[in-house]
């Protein structure tokens, strides 16, 4: 129904544009310059890891680069993209591996390739990168037919990422054994309607059907399939989700798992890859069924969760993210998490495992490159936020520009121009929860179409309207959220930097690690339920702490808490008791987003 328009036609510009720059300027923007795993690695006859990162990385390398128009960047990942294609086997194998490795070769990693490579491909007009895409997703089919490879391990769990490149493959190609061979790995894979009673009580084990990122990408899997099962769309990814949620769910929409299914506790980790995986799932959900359900959700995790859990020069970053994070250091004893490691939440290269620091680049370059979409009649504003595309409708050149801070401003301004008179669709999607004019008219749809001949230069103006309101959360707490912002109690925090050598790897400034520790209270509960919302000004940091451009002004009483047992920089699932100790204050909350440690839910105080 939708579908992404090419690097070259988009320009990000206003507070995304500058979360890009610092992404570029970031961790994730120079992994290819110390980090062995993508420096020396086997994707390009080093001797390194040579499965999932290299692919991760460039998964949000490649679009950021070329998002920026950044020609040294560009260079960077063509010299990594070439030197992958360049080592393609005469028989289309892709991966670095021994010949007599590939039976066994958890083709998990051929997946993500072949996903980086044809959206690259057709997104950057790279004809050599489908083609590559091609000859290796065809020989995968030929040794499926002989029985030679099997879809085993992670791949079976993360079957449905397969169908990215292979969709890719159908359109650009659309021949037959490309439905064949979606259909037999959809046979491999795994059903995880089958596995939803295990994500009912979390346990401390590690499975693959509990695993937080394999659920975060499985949600667009029947959406992926449709073009090859032909089934009637069932939304299972609602039904499945909302299981999810029910028993794992976050304030920010996001799902608990460290690194498993981890509960409702507001102490439960969040896993950064997941944050990532699922907003894309959401962008994927959106574009095969049109559902603005999922592009509500997308701005729910985007706009809280993706922020949050990287620092703000994007440098560091975790492995898990908590709602109330009163700490991030390293835990002692047996850490909390359900199969993390102790060092999950501190903010660094790669706390616990690397998979985050290599994929956490797709986040904010994926989300740019969806505020505008193709439809079958148009254009699409599908996120309200700053913009600038530049493409050809029907044979006739227009620019479509949207000024505004969303969601840090309730105002989109958008100037239509076009070289000759061109009649297409112009629509306009309002957010969940939102109230909606569009130049001065009060308008219903969550969709708005507007449909007619464009001349010359044309204004729209979309004015939203959110109203700040308390929700519920389990164990009879609460949290703050306006629009698909959520808002949290910021912790004054004492960084703490680590030094040190691991793995090869010096982790000195600015490679280092940091743990977190809190300089102020924390235990507090709602003494009011009136909420005071006001805007303040976007600053060059878009999720910055001190200058954090939106507020809600509540009273709050100070409460009986305590630490989770065993520990002193983990506040305890629940407070002790719901009265109030002394006198209700006048508190600030900044978005969820801005915050590295926070109080995001919390009981109402029992008068």
């Amino acid at each position: 129904m939708y579908s992404n328009f090419r690097y070259a036609e988009i320009k990000p510009t206003g507070w995304i544009a500058r979360q890009l720059r610092i992404q570029a300027e970031g961790l994730a923007g120079n992994l290819d310059n110390m980090w062995p795993d993508v420096k020396d690695s086997a994707w390009i006859g080093g001797d390194k890891e040579g499965w999932e990162r290299v692919p991760y990385w460039l998964d949000g390398f490649v679009p950021l680069a070329y998002l920026l128009r950044d020609k040294g960047m560009i260079a960077r990942a063509q010299k990594y993209l070439n030197a992958i294609m360049d080592r393609q086997q005469p028989d289309g194998w892709i991966c670095p591996c021994k010949e007599e490795e590939r039976a066994n070769y958890d083709m998990w990693a051929l997946f993500l390739i072949c996903k980086v490579l044809a959206e690259y491909g057709v997104y950057a007009d790279d004809a050599r990168a489908v083609e590559c895409a091609y000859r290796a997703m065809k020989n995968l089919y030929e040794r499926m037919k002989e029985g030679t490879s099997v879809i085993r391990w992670w791949a079976k769990f993360r079957h449905y990422e397969a169908m990215i490149s292979l969709n890719i493959l159908k359109e650009r190609y659309g021949e037959e054994w490309i439905d064949e061979l979606a259909l037999m790995i959809k046979a491999q894979g795994a059903d995880y309607a089958d596995y939803t009673e295990e994500w009912k009580v979390p346990i401390f084990c590690w499975h693959m059907q509990t695993h937080i990122v394999n659920l975060g990408m499985m949600l667009k899997s029947e959406a992926v399939y449709l073009p090859f099962t032909k089934a009637e769309y069932k939304d299972e990814a609602q039904r499945l989700y909302d299981i999810l949620y029910k028993y794992n769910g976050t304030a920010v929409g996001i799902i608990n798992g460290d690194e498993c299914l981890a509960g409702v506790s507001p102490v439960a980790g969040t896993e950064l890859c997941a944050v990532v995986e699922t907003m894309y799932s959401c962008e994927k959900l959106f574009a095969f069924t049109g559902d603005v359900k999922w592009l509500n959700m997308l701005e729910r995790v985007a706009f809280n969760a993706l922020p949050a859990t990287v620092s703000e020069d994007m440098w560091t970053h975790q492995y898990v993210q908590q709602a109330n994070q009163i700490g991030c250091a390293h835990l002692p004893g047996k850490s909390p998490w359900m199969t993390n490691g102790s060092e999950a939440n501190m903010f660094g290269l790669e706390p616990n495992y690397g998979c985050c620091t290599a994929n956490m680049g797709q986040g904010w370059p994926k989300l740019a490159q969806n505020i505008f979409l193709k439809s079958e009649k148009g254009v699409l504003a599908a996120l309200p936020m700053a913009s600038k595309l530049d493409t050809v409708i029907n044979g006739v050149k227009v620019r479509i520009e949207a000024r505004g801070d969303y969601p840090f401003a309730d105002k989109t301004v958008y100037t239509v121009k076009t070289e000759k008179p061109v009649k297409f669709e112009f629509s306009l999607r309002v957010p969940a929860d939102g109230t909606a004019k569009i130049n001065g008219k009060t308008r219903k749809s969550r969709i708005i179409k507007i449909n007619r001949t464009w001349r010359g230069t044309q204004k729209i103006v979309l004015e939203l309207k959110f109203k700040p309101r308390l929700s519920p959360r389990p164990k009879q707490m609460y949290f703050a959220e306006r629009g698909s912002l959520v808002f949290a109690l910021p912790i004054d925090a004492e960084w703490k930097m680590c030094e040190f050598e691991r793995g090869g790897v010096v982790r000195k400034f600015p490679y280092c690690d940091y743990e977190l520790y809190p300089k102020s209270d924390w235990a507090y509960g709602f003494d009011s339920d009136k909420l005071k919302f006001g805007f303040d000004k976007t600053g060059d940091i878009p999720f910055s702490e001190k200058n954090a451009p939106a507020h809600i002004t509540v009273k709050l009483a100070p409460v009986e808490w305590g630490y989770l047992r065993g520990y002193t920089t983990v506040a305890d699932r629940w407070p002790k008791h719901r009265k109030a100790l002394g006198e209700a204050k006048e508190f600030k909350l900044i978005p969820y987003g801005c915050t590295k440690l926070r109080m995001t839910e919390l009981p109402k105080i029992k008068k």
